[in-house]
Protein backbone atom coordinates (compact mmCIF):
# COMPACT_ATOMS: atom_id res chain seq x y z
CA UNK A 1 0.00 0.00 0.00
CA UNK A 2 1.24 3.45 -0.88
CA UNK A 3 0.45 6.43 1.31
CA UNK A 4 -0.23 9.61 -0.65
CA UNK A 5 -1.47 12.18 1.89
CA UNK A 6 -1.58 10.55 5.32
CA UNK A 7 -2.15 13.69 7.36
CA UNK A 8 -4.63 15.49 5.08
CA UNK A 9 -2.01 18.12 4.42
CA UNK A 10 -3.03 18.31 0.77
CA UNK A 11 -6.41 19.03 -0.77
CA UNK A 12 -6.15 18.80 -4.55
CA UNK A 13 -9.91 19.08 -5.06
CA UNK A 14 -11.82 21.88 -3.36
CA UNK A 15 -15.31 22.82 -4.52
CA UNK A 16 -17.53 25.65 -3.34
CA UNK A 17 -21.20 24.76 -3.26
CA UNK A 18 -24.20 26.81 -2.17
CA UNK A 19 -26.51 25.40 0.46
CA UNK A 20 -29.91 25.06 -1.21
CA UNK A 21 -33.17 25.82 0.58
CA UNK A 22 -34.48 22.38 -0.36
CA UNK A 23 -31.55 20.63 1.35
CA UNK A 24 -32.91 21.52 4.78
CA UNK A 25 -35.22 19.24 6.69
CA UNK A 26 -38.20 19.94 8.92
CA UNK A 27 -35.84 20.77 11.80
CA UNK A 28 -34.45 23.74 9.87
CA UNK A 29 -30.96 22.43 9.17
CA UNK A 30 -29.30 20.65 6.26
CA UNK A 31 -30.27 16.98 6.31
CA UNK A 32 -27.42 14.58 7.12
CA UNK A 33 -27.77 12.84 3.75
CA UNK A 34 -26.78 16.06 1.96
CA UNK A 35 -23.34 16.06 3.61
CA UNK A 36 -22.77 12.62 2.10
CA UNK A 37 -23.92 13.92 -1.29
CA UNK A 38 -21.47 16.82 -1.06
CA UNK A 39 -18.67 14.36 -0.23
CA UNK A 40 -19.72 12.23 -3.19
CA UNK A 41 -19.59 15.29 -5.46
CA UNK A 42 -16.01 16.00 -4.34
CA UNK A 43 -14.97 12.35 -4.85
CA UNK A 44 -16.42 12.23 -8.34
CA UNK A 45 -14.74 15.53 -9.23
CA UNK A 46 -11.49 14.03 -7.97
CA UNK A 47 -11.93 11.04 -10.28
CA UNK A 48 -12.79 13.35 -13.18
CA UNK A 49 -9.72 15.54 -12.65
CA UNK A 50 -7.49 12.45 -12.34
CA UNK A 51 -8.96 11.17 -15.63
CA UNK A 52 -10.01 7.94 -13.95
CA UNK A 53 -13.49 8.24 -15.51
CA UNK A 54 -11.87 7.62 -18.89
CA UNK A 55 -11.50 3.94 -17.97
CA UNK A 56 -15.20 3.73 -17.11
CA UNK A 57 -16.09 4.75 -20.67
CA UNK A 58 -13.40 2.81 -22.49
CA UNK A 59 -12.99 -0.33 -20.38
CA UNK A 60 -15.96 -0.49 -18.02
CA UNK A 61 -13.64 -0.24 -15.00
CA UNK A 62 -14.28 2.23 -12.21
CA UNK A 63 -14.91 2.87 -8.54
CA UNK A 64 -17.60 1.37 -6.33
CA UNK A 65 -18.14 2.79 -2.85
CA UNK A 66 -17.35 0.06 -0.32
CA UNK A 67 -17.38 2.09 2.89
CA UNK A 68 -18.18 5.61 3.98
CA UNK A 69 -17.80 7.27 7.37
CA UNK A 70 -18.65 10.78 8.45
CA UNK A 71 -18.23 12.82 11.60
CA UNK A 72 -20.72 15.66 11.79
CA UNK A 73 -19.40 18.72 13.59
CA UNK A 74 -21.86 21.52 12.75
CA UNK A 75 -25.49 21.77 11.76
CA UNK A 76 -25.73 23.92 8.63
CA UNK A 77 -28.64 25.90 7.24
CA UNK A 78 -29.63 28.13 4.34
CA UNK A 79 -28.16 30.52 3.36
CA UNK A 80 -24.55 29.39 3.41
CA UNK A 81 -21.78 28.26 1.10
CA UNK A 82 -19.68 25.21 1.82
CA UNK A 83 -16.24 24.22 0.67
CA UNK A 84 -15.88 20.50 0.26
CA UNK A 85 -12.40 19.05 -0.22
CA UNK A 86 -11.13 15.63 -1.21
CA UNK A 87 -7.76 13.91 -1.14
CA UNK A 88 -6.41 10.38 -1.35
CA UNK A 89 -5.18 9.00 1.96
CA UNK A 90 -4.10 5.53 0.94
CA UNK A 91 -3.79 3.33 -2.12
CA UNK A 92 -4.35 -0.39 -1.77
CA UNK A 93 -4.07 -3.13 -4.34
CA UNK A 94 -7.65 -2.67 -5.58
CA UNK A 95 -8.85 0.17 -3.33
CA UNK A 96 -8.50 3.88 -2.78
CA UNK A 97 -9.13 5.45 0.62
CA UNK A 98 -10.17 9.08 0.36
CA UNK A 99 -10.52 11.81 2.96
CA UNK A 100 -13.15 14.55 2.70
CA UNK A 101 -13.63 17.75 4.65
CA UNK A 102 -16.49 20.24 4.63
CA UNK A 103 -16.20 23.84 5.79
CA UNK A 104 -18.91 26.46 6.26
CA UNK A 105 -18.52 30.05 5.13
CA UNK A 106 -21.28 31.25 7.48
CA UNK A 107 -19.48 29.65 10.44
CA UNK A 108 -16.17 31.34 9.58
CA UNK A 109 -14.89 28.32 7.67
CA UNK A 110 -15.29 26.02 10.66
CA UNK A 111 -15.18 22.32 9.88
CA UNK A 112 -18.78 21.15 9.54
CA UNK A 113 -17.95 17.51 8.74
CA UNK A 114 -15.07 15.17 8.00
CA UNK A 115 -15.12 11.71 6.58
CA UNK A 116 -13.44 8.87 4.76
CA UNK A 117 -14.51 6.66 1.91
CA UNK A 118 -13.09 3.42 0.59
CA UNK A 119 -13.64 2.90 -3.11
CA UNK A 120 -12.86 -0.38 -4.82
CA UNK A 121 -11.99 -0.51 -8.50
CA UNK A 122 -14.16 -3.04 -10.28
CA UNK A 123 -14.94 -4.27 -13.74
CA UNK A 124 -18.62 -3.33 -13.94
CA UNK A 125 -19.63 -6.14 -16.33
CA UNK A 126 -18.40 -8.89 -13.99
CA UNK A 127 -18.38 -7.15 -10.60
CA UNK A 128 -14.81 -8.35 -10.07
CA UNK A 129 -12.24 -6.23 -8.26
CA UNK A 130 -9.37 -5.09 -10.45
CA UNK A 131 -5.96 -3.89 -9.31
CA UNK A 132 -4.99 -0.27 -9.58
CA UNK A 133 -2.75 0.07 -12.59
CA UNK A 134 0.52 2.01 -12.62
CA UNK A 135 -1.28 4.56 -14.84
CA UNK A 136 -4.06 5.02 -12.25
CA UNK A 137 -1.53 5.45 -9.46
CA UNK A 138 0.45 7.94 -11.54
CA UNK A 139 -2.73 9.93 -12.28
CA UNK A 140 -3.59 10.09 -8.58
CA UNK A 141 -0.05 11.08 -7.61
CA UNK A 142 -0.07 13.75 -10.31
CA UNK A 143 -3.32 15.24 -9.05
CA UNK A 144 -2.13 15.11 -5.44
CA UNK A 145 1.00 16.99 -6.51
CA UNK A 146 -1.18 19.90 -7.69
CA UNK A 147 -2.22 20.68 -4.12
CA UNK A 148 -0.22 23.20 -2.17
CA UNK A 149 2.22 21.52 0.19
CA UNK A 150 1.72 21.70 3.92
CA UNK A 151 1.36 25.13 5.41
CA UNK A 152 -1.98 26.23 6.76
CA UNK A 153 -4.11 24.96 3.97
CA UNK A 154 -6.92 24.56 6.47
CA UNK A 155 -8.23 27.94 5.40
CA UNK A 156 -8.56 26.65 1.84
CA UNK A 157 -10.06 23.24 2.50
Amino acid sequence: MASVAPLLARWPVVLELPVQWGEMDELGHVNNVIYLRWFETARMEYFRRAHLWDRVRTEGIGPILARSTIDYRLALSFPDDVRVAATVLKLGNTSITMGMRLRSRKHDRAIAAEGEAVLVMVEYATGRKVPLTPEMIAAIESLEATAADGGDQKADA
